[in-house]
């Protein structure tokens, strides 16, 4: 694969209306003020689910900024929800966080204490010594449960972590129309009447960058958008969900297929990746009934609904950036912070509750079958650490400093890399301390040559989640899938991404040596991260022996 590929007229054959293109136009001439800085990350969307890769979601402002901008094949989350927002917003292995497992527990080692430690900081803190107006909207999901009250211990709510203004929820699951929790600044907020969370994130974001203009424009900014779209339930407003309806009636096997094909023509994936076969837990979509058929397509079109509305606010902040002038000096960043979910939620689905779906109840999600095709060409899902879980498709725009037409970046890289890079093009110096207690240092690289047309050779790569393991060293995978008794680590699997990144083929026997050498690796990061003990338990276990 060359090192950029440019798909720009694909792209354009797509359908792009001019009048929405107009918001990339040119705004002002360059500024000698530092860059704004906008980072957006969905929750649970999978590998090509935006709507220029083939997914059939109308994303066009997401669209726009990979059009616009670069778009990176080969970069990495860590597999779930808080471990990778932990990750993104420290610039070290979620481990050395504190956050190796999840917010709901504390399992007695410095990995695993579900809680943000005082051995980091976030982009947040670096970045207010820079002088930065610092805000984030969305889900933050890396302070304990049980510091998620209206009263009680606030050390690692936002504002506490670096941040100006908040608005958003602390915790990681519940629904759109009644979250757990919803905060602004340090105050635990009533969920008014009509409330839908997305479209709440939508309009607080736009009212942050609109007050900023108004009242601080000459001074820089970092905005966090966290969205929660599109983690289950299937919760979705009837006026987005409305459009798709019936639109993915041609089902999952044949989606893929076009999906991939897509991706060949983009140059997002390369002609040597195969298409994984279809899990086989799936039924092929021609076994099913028409009202199966019906049922499956309802359940897709509110997840396509959960996902264009968070366009929708996407293109809300970039005109407000536009409008002000912006918008050139700003790099924005999008990011998934994990593959598709195949989590079931809620029991089986009647054909007369097709109309409800998106409602507050029944609570769904889209389950297996449409997460096989989110990760198109991939496999496997959220939490596990084959590509299917930890692939995100990275997009940066940023016209004052790099000019782009959706070219390729075929970097290796990992959402580690992100604080350095951001350290780097605000020239802010990363601390060995932080209020007298050392910090880690950053094991991340920046990514800054990649706009100067550079890709350099990032070194080897980590992975574990629930004692599920990978490293990613070149062109050459190793990767386990947990057992579920103690030790819990299963066998490992042996790929070679530069003819496989679908990991169809495992050449562990083939290749002895190979394994030795990168399970070694394995072994010495997760030695010198806090990654032991592994710990593959399920949910309720630790839970009820969190020790």
């Amino acid at each position: 694969m060359r090192s950029r590929r440019q798909f720009l007229k694909q792209f354009a054959a797509g359908g792009l209306s001019a009048g929405l293109f107009s918001i990339f136009q040119c705004a002002d001439s360059h500024k000698s003020k530092q860059p704004n800085i906008l980072l957006i990350m969905a929750d649970d969307m999978g590998f090509s689910d935006l709507g220029f890769m083939g997914s059939g979601i109308q994303t066009p402002n997401i669209d726009r900024l990979a059009r616009n901008g670069l778009v990176y094949n080969q970069f990495y989350n860590t597999s779930r929800c808080c471990p990778t927002r932990a990750s993104l917003l420290t610039g070290l292995y979620q481990h050395q966080t504190g956050m190796g497992w999840m917010t709901v527990a504390d399992l007695g080692h410095p990995g695993y204490t579900g809680d943000l430690n005082e051995h980091c900081i976030t982009i947040a803190q670096a970045l207010q010594q820079s002088g930065y107006a610092c805000y984030m909207t969305g889900k933050w999901h890396v302070t304990s449960d049980k510091t998620m009250k209206p009263k009680g211990p606030k050390h690692n709510w936002p504002l506490q972590r670096g941040f100006d203004r908040y608005y958003g929820h602390l915790s990681g699951g519940g629904g759109y129309y009644h979250p757990k929790n919803l905060i602004e600044g340090n105050e635990w907020l009533d969920v008014p009447e009509d409330f839908y969370l997305t479209t709440a994130v939508n309009e607080k974001s736009e009212q942050f960058l609109r007050e900023h203009m108004e009242t601080n424009k000459n001074q820089p900014f970092f905005f966090y958008a966290a969205y929660y779209a599109p983690h289950r339930p299937l919760h979705a407003l009837e006026k987005d969900v409305a459009k798709y309806r019936g639109a993915f009636m041609k089902g999952w096997d044949r989606m893929r297929k076009e999906k991939l094909a897509r991706l060949y023509e983009l140059g997002i994936a390369d002609e040597s990746w195969p298409l994984s076969e279809r899990d086989a837990r799936i039924p092929a979509w021609e076994s099913l009934s028409e009202k199966e058929k019906q049922i499956w397509d309802a359940r897709m079109a509110v997840y396509a609904g959960q996902i264009d509305c968070m366009d929708q606010g996407v293109g809300k902040m970039l005109n407000v950036l536009k409008e002000y002038g912006e918008l050139e000096n700003t790099l924005v960043l999008f990011l998934s912070d994990n593959g598709g979910c195949h989590e079931p939620q809620g029991g089986e689905l009647d054909y007369e509750q097709i109309d409800e779906l998106g409602q507050e109840y029944p609570m769904q999600s889209y389950r297996i079958q449409w997460a096989n095709v989110s990760n198109t060409p991939f496999r496997m899902y959220k939490h596990w650490v084959h590509e299917g879980g930890i692939a995100t498709p990275l997009i940066l725009h940023w016209p004052q400093r790099f000019e782009a037409n959706g070219e390729i970046i075929p970097q290796i890289g990992h959402v580690i890399d992100i604080m350095p890079t951001l350290l780097e093009i605000t020239n802010t110096p990363y601390p060995r301390e932080w209020n007298g207690v050392p910090i880690h240092p950053l094991p991340g690289k920046s990514l800054v040559a990649n706009f100067d047309s550079e890709v350099f050779e990032r070194g080897p790569i980590f992975f574990e989640h629930t004692a599920n393991r990978a490293v990613r060293d070149g062109n050459w995978k190793l990767v386990s899938k947990k057992v579920h008794e103690p030790p819990y680590v299963g066998e490992w699997e042996l790929y070679n991404l530069s003819r496989d990144r679908s990991e169809t083929e495992n050449l562990a026997d083939q290749y002895p040596e190979k394994v030795e050498n990168l399970a070694a690796l394995w072994d010495q990061w997760a030695k010198e991260h806090d990654v032991y003990p592994i710990d593959g338990r399920g949910w309720h276990e630790k839970i009820k022996n969190p020790g």
